[in-house]
């Protein structure tokens, strides 16, 4: 056998290398008992109806003992989808916070449907739009979105027209009928070639036999042709296994088990995660040759990657192959539902690890970078299938976030995520890592970014997705808790926080209630532009609506003992405060900056009160940040943008609150400057 020319197996024992006590990753554990046991202390503490039951998904604890206990709800014995939420508690059992799914409202008027389960179950195998071998509805209360609704989530299954296997849940209005969502538990990537070279894998032997299978339980079979099924145990009498080409069926179920095993041996020696499940289960991989899938199974849901297109080369590069199995990772902690911006997440939470187990397997046939499935040549001209440094080089995936995205397929939704994790880790402008070209730009003129390492920000984005994500999260969540996770591991000051943070304002996220300390620009040090600027003298100065400017003690400046009160009515409103300043042209730099607080009796993670930081020149408006009832923080933080863009204008700084009708949220803006030098 001449070197290469086949792929080698060799047995080798996995060894687990313990994290840092400085990299630290969250320890992710199956649910305790001790966890079960509180469900009953914190429905009562959360102040949750009788007709209301928590059962825990899963606890990850911390090693100063902090517990993130998930929590799936019932409502009078129907199950809840997008009902989840997240109990923080110290060590000593204190709760210290609460995070909220959607509007983290339940309760129903009625649980007696007026539409039938038939009729839904026609809605869910219409919207499928292939034969369907089953269908089945389930009653169930609908809280994802909106206002909580009586429904039908509908099981659809069967085989789509490009031959991948489909499982499409369809949630249908139990009232009305109408279709509210849909999403498929098989997520559909893309991988057709050959490209990890020799490699060794964990087999096991069985008699005379050995098995394409390790001792974790990571295994792969072969369907013979079939596209349903548990398919055939991969074995061989010599333990080497392939050819290297698609000659040899045993060449597939070699990358599909050598993606498998790198991808658990990843998620346990750098992230501290035992597995897709945390429980120290492998995953089932199954080969079909002539519609260029392979799938992965784990806990009844799957994942293929392939391209449907009947040819023969069904098997995929490594960071496509952890991309698919990450999407179980994703499914059983944060379960980001497969639409709007939390499908983007979903996404590109899957590139984010996929990439990562990509750089862990340091294959000299693959090596580690930051393109997505280059190894496949899927589009036939050598390029990759989708890019992190810049993504719109695709030709449809989006580099900054906007309002709109999340009405775009999930694949291109992802791209302003994937950005951010390049950016975070590597930082902006044009350089050559591992031996590829990359140039990353920053959306709307952000400064540029200064990386803080991809290993690091891979532990940030795992303790986000693990800790702070719920179905419905959006990019204002994702940001968020990201700069949450990177002050908890490494620290509100570090580089690791501040590249977090410059990252997502250079993708266009708006900052929200979470900062690191010092912020992302200096904080001013020259005179100030503004005048009456902690607002001392009352409304002086500033002009718009009568009241925010105040010293009511209903909420405490940063100093002295008058603020900008905005909001905290509780009712429709709209205020605004504003302060024309000239800034000369002759300035090298300008920078805005104030000190803000929030608090709100709002829940969940839907923006329904926000004000908004903004620069009027010349008619046109430029918003600096949107602040919202989400992730509200009632300690002041110092907020610092450069403005160095509108010198030689005469400006007008501007803060614009909206609030909706009913629970407020209090927007306390104090000790203002516009500062030149």
């Amino acid at each position: 056998m001449s070197a290469g020319a086949a792929l080698g197996v060799a047995v080798a024992a996995a060894v687990a290398t313990p994290l840092s006590a400085a990299s630290a990753a969250p320890q992710s554990t199956p649910a305790a008992p001790t966890a079960a046991n509180s469900a009953a202390a914190d429905h009562a503490a959360l102040g949750l109806s009788q007709d209301e039951k928590l059962i825990v998904r899963n606890v990850v604890t911390d090693r100063d003992g902090t517990q993130h206990i998930r929590y799936d709800r019932t409502f009078k014995g129907l199950r809840v989808l997008g009902g989840e939420l997240i109990v923080e508690k110290s060590a000593a059992g204190k709760e210290k916070g609460v995070i909220y799914n959607a509007s983290g409202k339940v309760a129903v008027k009625s649980t007696t449907p007026k539409v039938s389960e038939a009729s839904a179950e026609s809605s869910g195998a219409k919207k499928a739009g292939y034969a369907a071998k089953s269908t089945d509805g389930e009653l169930v209360v609908w809280a994802g979105s909106g206002s909580p609704r009586l429904a039908y989530d509908v099981l659809t299954e069967g085989v789509r027209k490009d031959q991948t296997p489909s499982k499409l849940h369809t949630i249908v209005d139990a009232n009305t009928g109408a279709v509210i969502t849909s999403w498929d538990e098989v997520k559909n990537g893309t991988g057709n070639s050959m490209y990890s070279g020799t490699v060794t894998l964990n087999t096991i032997q069985s008699g005379s036999s050995w098995l394409l299978k390790d001792s974790v339980g990571n295994y792969t079979t072969d369907l013979n042709g079939a596209t349903s099924g548990t398919g055939t145990q991969f074995t061989d009498a010599d333990n080497v296994w392939g050819n290297g080409s698609a000659s040899s069926r045993q060449t597939a179920g070699v990358d599909a088990q050598y993606g498998a095993e790198k991808t658990f041996a990843y998620y346990k020696n750098v992230l501290g995660r035992n597995g897709i499940w945390n429980n120290g289960t492998g995953a089932r991989s199954r080969v079909h040759y002539g519609n260029a899938y392979v799938n992965a199974f784990w806990d009844g849901a799957q994942m293929t990657y392939g391209d449907g297109s009947g040819n023969t080369h069904p098997l995929t590069s490594i960071d496509v192959a952890a991309h698919e199995m990450s999407h179980g990772v994703t499914e059983n902690t944060a379960n980001l539902n497969y639409s709007g911006d939390a499908g983007g997440l979903n996404e590109a939470t899957s590139d984010i690890f996929g990439t990562a187990v990509e750089w862990y397997a340091n294959s000299s046939a693959d090596p580690g970078d930051y393109l997505i499935g280059e190894k496949i040549n899927i589009n036939g001209n050598g390029t990759p299938l989708r890019y992190m440094d810049q993504p719109s080089k695709d030709g449809a995936s989006k580099d900054c976030w906007s309002s709109s995205l999340g009405g775009l397929d999930p694949h291109y939704s992802s791209g302003p995520l994937n950005h951010w994790f390049y950016l975070a880790s590597e930082g902006s402008g044009a350089k050559t890592i591992n031996g590829v070209s990359y140039n990353s730009p920053t959306c709307g003129g952000a400064p540029a970014v200064t990386g803080a390492g991809r290993s690091n920000i891979e532990k940030v984005w795992y303790r986000t997705l693990s800790t702070k994500l719920t179905s419905s999260s959006n990019y204002a969540a994702a940001r968020n808790g990201a700069i949450a996770s990177a002050k908890e591991l490494y620290g509100a000051t570090s580089q690791t926080c501040k590249s977090v943070e410059a990252a997502f304002t250079a993708i266009a996220v708006p900052a929200g209630s979470e900062a690191c300390d010092g912020g992302t620009t200096p904080p001013p040090t020259g005179g100030n532009l503004l005048l009456n600027p902690g607002f001392e003298s009352g409304a002086v100065n500033w002009t718009g609506t009568s009241g925010p400017i105040t010293n009511n003690t209903g909420r405490p400046a940063h100093s002295g003992s008058w603020k900008l009160w905005l909001g905290g009515n509780g009712s429709t409103s709209t205020e605004t405060i504003s302060q024309n300043v000239t800034i000369p042209s002759t300035v090298t730099a300008a920078t805005l900056s104030y000190w803000i607080r929030t608090d709100t009796a709002e829940t969940g993670s839907t923006a329904y009160d926000t004000m908004k930081v903004q620069i009027v020149a010349g008619g046109t408006t430029t918003t600096l940040a949107t602040y919202s009832n989400v992730g509200a923080n009632s300690t002041y933080t110092q907020k610092s943008f450069n403005v160095t863009s509108f010198k030689g204008q005469t400006v007008t700084v501007k803060f614009l609150m909206n609030e909706d009708s009913s629970l407020q949220t209090s927007f306390v803006v104090d000790d203002t400057a516009l500062s030149t030098s």
